[in-house]
């Protein structure tokens, strides 16, 4: 009797793993979405409009519009392989004065654990130069992205700040920094795109039936501080053209890190 309960115990243990094992198994087949919530901060502190901040030079802005682009994802798994975000639907507007826009979810991702994530912050030359046609929603130079296109150089602002500052000797202490450059330019351009590469310990789980946050602080400040110090009085307070925008691009691949990921 002793051994026939030890046969069906171990039946029951092997049968238990193999469920268990399909389980696993099963989760990992299909895609689900993955969302990327960029947080904007000041520091170690929430970003707010409309308040003085300090930059690295000493010197204080007072922010009245801040949006960028992120495009063209890739998604790295924890054994290293990638999966490349299909490019239709893969470019979006955050604005910080909407909050809707700050979640970008991606869809239909192959299920698995993701512990890595790169993309563009600005919009790549072969999109840009395509027929306004191919080139909607965020980008769409007559809707969303009307205030971030030069229609007179035929190009897309990647990362634009408004603000104000008493060291600007702009009317009405006005700062402009509107940083773009590299395709779709009706003259040859500075090319300002940069691409961004995070990786953490934790994984984001894909899978059918959920839906996992990672939650990227984009700190704002950053795009003031290193590697180049940027000075209002010294390297002045408006620039809209890509060669003045180069020391804002190198900083801005600093500005974003991974500060948690929630796996529902």
């Amino acid at each position: 009797m002793k051994k026939i309960n030890s046969i069906l115990i171990a039946s029951l243990f092997i049968g238990s793993l193999f469920i268990s094992s399909c389980k696993k198994e099963d989760e990992l087949k299909g895609n689900g979405p993955l969302t990327l919530h960029f947080d904007n901060r000041a520091g170690s502190a929430d970003f707010a409009m409309n308040t003085n901040l300090t930059i690295a030079s000493g010197e204080t802005i007072n922010v009245t519009k801040l949006k960028y682009y992120v495009s063209n994802f890739v998604l790295v798994k924890a054994d290293g392989s990638e999966y490349k975000v299909p490019q239709n639907g893969n470019y979006f507007l955050i604005d910080e004065e909407t909050d809707s826009t700050q979640d970008v979810t991606l869809q239909n991702i192959p299920a698995g654990n993701y512990t890595g994530f790169k993309y563009i912050l600005g919009v790549d030359s072969l999109r840009s130069t395509l027929d306004v046609s191919q080139r909607t929603g965020a980008l769409d130079p007559a809707g969303a992205g009307s205030d971030m296109y030069w229609s007179w150089n035929s190009g897309y602002i990647f990362f634009r700040i408004d603000a104000t500052s008493p060291q600007s000797t702009e009317a009405g202490n006005q700062c402009f920094f509107h940083v773009g450059g590299y395709g779709g330019y009706s003259t040859p351009s500075t090319n300002n795109i940069r691409t961004i590469s995070l990786s953490g310990s934790e994984a984001a789980e894909v899978r059918i039936g959920r839906n996992p946050e990672v939650h990227i602080y984009v700190d704002i400040l950053q795009a003031f501080t290193s590697p180049n110090a940027y000075s209002i009085a010294t390297d002045g307070a408006s620039f809209h053209m890509p060669a003045s925008a180069v020391k804002m691009a190198d900083n801005y691949i600093d500005m974003f890190n991974i500060n948690h990921i929630h796996n529902d």
